[in-house]
């Protein structure tokens, strides 16, 4: 991963490839932010109308590069838009910061190292800073993280079929101006951001690995490795105990392939915890629909419906990073869901674990299902919550759009102390109702309840599908990342094409409210 440094120079004194500075959209013309003072004084003074001779308005995502002024130690000075300038007397709030570090750090790629003399006032701006370049710095590459790389080197140093272009890679390091690295508060904030950023980014790797690569097995496999490495201790159920203790629905939904399910508890305890949190993660490696097979056009990207098990994954060994005065189990509902002989048709009714009988009238509605056997085994150990986390249903996308996830819960307080926490922690969400009339639409004539009710508000659907198996005084949670988990479109932000590790930052930030003693 990209180094960070907190660094006590001047920005124009730091030796460095290009050095950041923001620039904000004024009444008339671009502003430079704080942070720049000695960059505008190598131009006189007049950065800012340089800049606006160059056409920068200082827009939000907007960047600007331009050779360095005598008198400083970087060659090229890159200036990245902040939006509109403060209101007198704020400042910049972290999701910007996030954004326009993100922003450079992408721009500088192949670069050796990059200044960041961004407007960072105190410790949580240092934070947000940091973050945002470490997580815009990345790149999915086998030396970037651990999951296994299917690009292969060229003789003429490029890769894959890329004709021998070879990839810049991700930005070296970078450096914070204004760090203040003997400060207790900046040194923990930035530690806290590298470790954060490190499990946001093994989620990516994981999320970005071809399927062929990242069986249920092999993710179990990375889930045992990871657990070695930071004194967690592991469970795997392979299908001969999965098929042993009856979990039915993980069994059904992976029946029709050749790489068998498998079940992941992870597990982070602490002395002097108070609170036990549970996190449930849908871990479908490859979602091809099984029998009620995806139309064309929906197959090749669902190598992602593992987001929710990464996430879960990533933020587990985060909080033991962190060292978090909390007790955290996650559970890695892992399945391929593929169509074949053996494979569970619509009409079939299994048997989950925990005794209820589920009618399968669509085997493309398969997340649900694993999801449903490993809430029901995580209430048996009575966690104060448990929280799901799922690319679950298309329905949320079509309500939400492809940045914002939605949460349900069985406890009103519960929603909005999550969406509350996404929102400090950077991440977009919506809280979402689970009516009580659509329950009605999963009930069956052969089984207990159906995997699938109301076409119209599906998402909600799944949402009251999956309340049913959350055991009775346990705080429950469900967030359906199936927008923000996976960017088909450009990079934005510190937002890259492909895996992007949605809610890992929302998760150990709710880690770190259960450790303060408060879940709301």
């Amino acid at each position: 991963m990209t180094a960070l440094t907190l660094s006590t120079s001047s920005a124009a004194a730091l030796r460095a490839d290009a050095v950041v500075v923001g620039v904000a959209k004024g009444a008339k013309g671009p502003v430079v932010a704080v942070g720049a003072e000695a960059v505008d004084k190598a131009f006189g003074g007049k950065l800012a109308a340089v800049l606006e001779t160059l056409g920068a308005t200082g827009a939000d995502g907007e960047v600007t590069k331009l050779p360095a002024a005598s008198g400083l130690k970087a060659p090229v000075v890159l200036a990245v838009g902040l939006g509109e300038v403060p209101a007198k007397g704020g400042g910049y709030d972290a999701e910007t910061l996030r954004r326009a570090a993100g922003v450079a750090a992408r721009a500088l790629s192949g670069s050796k190292k990059g200044a960041f003399a961004l407007p960072v006032e105190d410790a949580a701006g240092a934070a947000a800073v940091a973050e945002g370049a470490l997580l815009g710095a990345y790149t999915y590459d086998k030396t970037n993280g651990n999951a296994k790389d299917a690009k292969s080197k060229d003789k003429n140093g490029g890769k894959g079929d890329k004709g021998g272009k070879k990839d810049n890679g991700p930005l070296a390091e970078v450096a914070l101006v204004g760090g203040k690295p003997r400060d207790k508060a900046y040194k923990a904030a930035t530690e806290r951001a590298t470790a954060l950023v490190a499990e946001i980014n093994r989620a990516r790797d994981l999320i970005n690995t071809p399927s062929n690569l990242l069986t249920p097995a092999a993710f179990a496999a990375e889930a045992v490795a990871a657990a070695k490495e930071h004194g967690l201790k592991t469970e795997v159920l392979d299908e001969k105990a999965l098929t042993k203790g009856g979990y039915g629905g993980i069994l059904g939904v992976g029946q029709g392939s050749d790489a068998p399910p498998r079940l992941v508890r992870i597990a982070y305890t602490h002395p002097k915890a108070e609170k036990t949190l549970a996190l449930v993660g849908k871990g479908i490696t490859y979602d091809s629909g099984g029998i009620s097979l995806k139309p064309a056009g929906h197959n090749e990207t669902m190598k992602c419906d593992m987001s929710g098990a990464a996430a879960v994954f990533a933020t587990v060994v985060a909080a033991a990073k962190l060292g978090l005065r909390v007790n955290l189990t996650g559970w890695l509902a892992l399945a391929e869901n593929m169509p074949s002989g053996s494979a569970t048709r619509p009409g079939d009714v299994l048997s989950m674990y925990g005794g209820k009988t589920v009618e399968v009238l669509n085997t493309d509605a398969e997340g649900r299902l694993v999801l449903a056997d490993a809430i029901t085994r995580a209430g048996e150990e009575k966690p104060d919550a448990i929280v799901d986390v799922a690319t679950l249903t298309g329905a949320m996308v079509l309500a939400l759009g492809n940045r914002t996830f939605g949460i349900m819960t069985n406890d009103e307080a519960f929603r909005g102390t999550l969406h509350e926490i996404a929102e400090e922690a950077g991440e977009q969400s919506w809280p979402m109702p689970l009516p009580s009339h659509l329950r009605k639409g999963i009930d069956s004539p052969v089984a207990d309840l159906a995997n699938m009710g109301e076409r119209m508000g599906g998402g909600l659907v799944a949402g009251i599908f999956l309340k049913e198996f959350v055991a009775d005084g346990i705080t429950w949670g469900h967030l359906d990342i199936a927008g923000p988990a996976f960017n088909e479109s450009g990079p934005f932000g510190y937002t890259p094409k492909g895996g992007t590790g949605a809610a890992v930052r929302t998760l150990v930030r709710l880690a770190e409210r259960a450790a303060d003693g408060g879940l709301g």
